[in-house]
């Protein structure tokens, strides 16, 4: 990958999440002049280690690690202040400066207390076969109301105290009915206290509040270049996934124009970023999934706990059949393999080139969670590898069946795989260009 050669770009997870997006983006930063998230909320996880100092982001851009990068949260994210200003401060208190190098967008729809109440609410209330496996950071609910819209409300709605505590009298008594009606053990809500809450807040963060549409337009008319952060993964996409084991966004690249409001056309390059494995948090099908020893072992060597919720994620195989509908999805121009290392020392290592169900085998990723629940993986197996975690400075290096591996991955995905992580440290990572490893 030459960085200095990308143009506008995304960085892509076509998974279900977890992949390592905030490690990419944040080594690509410093070839970029803005880094915009475009989608999703809190219920996001984006883990980046510089040296010995490892830094969880939930709501900003990686890109906040890098001091010459202006950070964008656009409105299609769904923005919890307190979440926010938890971050800001933890970041401050590691002297990371967060000043005018973030903008939120005015567009952007608040999460409210009544979200995370109904989302706690509504899964605890459902059987087992029904829930969903959501983080309970209010996500969902919160664009429901912004589909909704007589009961949303944007951060632009601040800057007004009296109208905003009207608004947020008004939308309280309308919940507080719908929760008594639906849920025994609801608590009301206190409109007052809320509205004290977050005009709080808004004092603290009003300074980064800006219309980050037009400071995006701006930017990228002077020439700056600008780096698109995917919150999630592609089979969590609220179109294209497991419905409804899904998140509330789109997570594919064409989020990125509803999401940051920019043009189609503008994006020059996909990156997509996958695991070297599969993994997967909560409810849904998982048709790689290893559910014995294979998967404790995967889950302990890539310590697979989720940086939002803490919840052990399921671990599997390699899934080619669903990061091939991936890639389809969002036009991948080029590939980041993360966890290499978590693989070594496996006598074999699979691949799932195909879903087997009944009689039929089919290479195509089925548009209904029923239906992918009862597929078989069909599994090409290659040869394991014994170093532990490679000590390497080039893709070169590596031991000769991780790079086949890669190369199998590679060509059964269609795309060319240009970096390869094999740790979380940023130099921790291979260029592989042309067939020819380099260090990055």
């Amino acid at each position: 990958m030459d960085f200095s050669q990308l143009g506008h770009s995304a960085v892509i997870g076509l998974q279900w999440g977890d992949e390592g997006k905030g490690k990419i983006v944040d080594l690509l930063t410093e070839h970029f002049d803005v880094v915009v998230r475009y989608a999703g909320g809190a219920n996001a996880g984006h883990t980046v280690r510089i040296g010995a100092e490892s830094y969880a982001l939930h709501l900003l851009p990686s890109g906040i690690l890098r001091k010459s990068a202006l950070n964008l949260i656009a409105p299609g994210v769904v923005v919890d202040l307190e979440i926010l200003a938890g971050e800001i401060d933890g970041l401050r208190k590691r002297n990371i400066h967060v000043g005018d190098n973030l903008r939120i967008s005015e567009r952007a729809h608040l999460v409210m207390p009544w979200h995370k109440m109904q989302d706690k609410l509504a899964e605890s209330s459902a059987g087992d076969a029904r829930k969903i496996g959501t983080t309970a950071k209010g996500i969902g609910p919160c664009y429901a109301d912004k589909m909704l819209r007589s009961t949303a409300i944007r951060v632009g709605d601040l800057h007004d105290a009296d109208r905003f505590r009207e608004r947020v009298a008004a939308i309280a008594e309308i919940k507080n009915k719908i929760f008594a009606a639906l849920y025994a053990d609801a608590t009301p809500i206190n409109a007052g206290e809320v509205t004290d809450e977050y005009l709080a807040l808004a004092d603290r963060l009003k300074s980064h509040f800006a219309d980050t549409t037009r400071l995006l337009h701006e930017r990228i008319d002077a020439g700056d270049r600008v780096l698109f952060e995917g919150a999630q993964g592609s089979m969590l996409d609220i179109n294209h996934g497991t419905y409804p084991y899904v998140t509330s966004s789109a997570c594919i690249a064409g989020g990125v124009n509803v999401g940051a409001g920019v043009a189609p056309s503008l994006l020059q390059s996909v990156v997509g970023v996958v695991k070297a494995y599969s993994t997967r948090v909560g409810g849904g099908p998982f048709p790689t999934e290893q559910d014995n020893d294979i998967g404790d072992r995967i889950r302990d060597r890539g310590h697979e706990y989720g940086t939002t919720t803490g919840r052990p994620r399921r671990c599997g195989w390699f899934d080619a059949v669903a990061a091939r509908h991936a890639i389809r999805l969002s036009g991948v121009t080029e590939l980041c393999v993360m966890h290499l290392d978590t693989l070594g020392t496996f006598d074999e290592v699979r691949i799932c080139t195909a879903y087997r169900n009944g009689d039929e085998t089919s290479d195509a990723f089925p548009s209904r969670a029923e239906v992918l629940a009862d597929v078989a993986p069909v599994f090409e197996s290659l040869p394991g590898w014994k170093v532990d975690r490679p000590q390497v400075d080039s893709f070169e290096q590596l031991p000769a069946e991780a790079r086949s591996y890669i190369e199998r991955l590679e060509t059964i995905l269609g795309v060319p795989i240009t970096l390869v992580s094999i740790g979380p440290e940023r130099t921790a990572t291979l260029h592989r260009a042309a067939g020819v490893g380099a260090s990055v």
